[in-house]
């Protein structure tokens, strides 16, 4: 079924235009070639020849699309136009994302796969103009990969102050030292965006361990990848686990100032997370679409799911969690599009709310599917993977709330109270 877009009298002419014109590649471009697109995370039991087949046939394709995108002047929509991208603002971004994510698997193909859309971002943002010339073009053109190293084994993700690979300086080089996993897209990057302590004997840069963030080549001496990291059973994944052993950058591959790193990666994260809900609205809509349509035509017990009602109670609770979990990303985005200083609560109620919202309707579309639902012939079994992971992804459920409860019960104690028509 097609993505159904109408125009929402409440945004401007140039956001409407936009969902209608990525509407249309979803539609036209890439829903009907799904099968060719993503053939080979479906089928594992075709011979070598076959999936070499399948394969080239899926790059081209790819191509042919990304080709159309450019055409339509979407490609890289979060980049300003001087580094080739789109150029549109957070909340435009953000409407676009829902649409373009109801095809699992579509951003790839408008050039905002993570990492390679956020280490672009802050590549823009910190890099300087010759990093820009290295390593941002290239990443921008699809003739490079990048990976974001930042989480480790041995030290809780949701605290990344605590993080202990250490950058020390020699000279005019960096020597790095440390021990990352679920690095992104490790298998495949040309470099890595390392997240270290950076130590300077010399004193230049100031205070010992301060967080900052090194561009490391991924063929430099001493990066030594252990492995990649299966999930949920799954043998392979693009998430490595990586040795830093006397890694050597020059000063210059430093991605801002010492001591920007958090700041950095901040940055990087708190819009990321509402990109990361508008992508679960997309998705979310596409389940609950699956799911009415098979009720719709499923004989069961001497009659249609539809007329079920305990089916009916899935109907229902899903279009709750959906309009509710868009609801509060759309006011989110406003937020932050509009520098509100509740913006971070806002986002961290959406991290939380949102992924098990997904969850949600995702199991329920599971259900009303029976055994269809759990195979690789549709999308629900890796969105329901994915929505379980975006509990722990850019912090972890727990934390989300502490944050929320300490900026409310701070304005409490300031005696403002919460002003919830905001």
């Amino acid at each position: 079924m097609p993505i159904n877009v109408t125009p929402i009298p409440a945004l401007s002419d140039e956001i409407n235009d936009i969902r209608r014109r990525t509407a249309s590649l979803i539609n036209d471009e890439v829903l009907p070639h799904e099968e060719v697109l993503w053939r080979s995370r479906r089928n594992t039991s075709q011979s070598e020849d076959e999936r070499e087949a399948g394969r080239r046939a899926s790059i081209e394709l790819r191509e042919q699309i990304k080709a159309k995108v450019f055409e339509a002047g979407l490609w890289a929509p979060h980049l300003p136009k001087e580094y080739g991208g789109a150029g549109l603002d957070f909340l435009s971004l953000a409407y676009m994302y829902e649409i373009l994510a109801y095809a699992v698997g579509a951003s790839s193909l408008f050039g905002i796969a993570a990492p390679n859309s956020g280490n672009a971002s802050i590549l823009v943002k910190y890099g300087t103009e010759e990093q820009k010339r290295k390593w941002l073009l290239p990443l921008i053109a699809g003739e490079m990969e990048s990976g974001f190293s930042m989480t480790e084994p041995d030290n809780a993700g949701s605290d990344p102050r605590s993080i202990r690979t250490e950058a020390v300086r020699d000279g005019d080089h960096w020597v790095i030292n440390g021990h990352k996993w679920f690095t992104s897209n490790g298998i495949n990057a040309n470099f890595f965006i390392v997240m270290c302590r950076a130590n300077d004997p010399t004193g230049e840069f100031g205070s010992t361990g301060r967080m900052t963030q090194i561009i490391v080549p991924s063929d430099t001496a001493g990066v030594n990848i252990v492995r990649n990291i299966g999930i949920f059973g799954h043998p392979h994944s693009d998430h490595c686990e990586i040795k830093y052993e006397n890694v050597r950058v020059p000063l210059e591959n430093t991605l801002g100032l010492v001591g920007q790193g958090h700041q950095a990666a901040q940055d990087r994260l708190g819009a990321g997370r509402v990109y990361h809900c508008m992508n679960s609205i997309g998705q979310m809509w596409r389940a609950f679409d699956l799911m009415v349509e098979r009720t719709l035509v499923r004989e069961v017990h001497g009659g249609l799911l539809k007329d079920k009602q305990f089916i009916q109670g899935f109907i229902a609770e899903s279009y709750m969690d959906l309009q509710s979990a868009r609801l509060m990303t759309i006011n989110a985005a406003e937020k932050v599009a509009n520098g509100d200083p509740d913006a971070r609560t806002a986002i961290s109620a959406i991290k939380v709310f949102v992924p098990a919202a997904y969850h949600r309707v995702v199991d329920r579309a599971i259900q009303v599917w029976g055994g269809a639902g759990v195979s690789n012939d549709l999308p629900l079994g890796q969105m329901y993977l994915t929505a379980r992971v975006l509990r722990l992804a850019d912090g972890p459920d727990e934390v989300h709330k502490i944050l929320m409860a300490k900026n409310i019960l701070h304005r409490y104690e300031n005696g403002s109270g919460w002003n919830f028509g905001a």
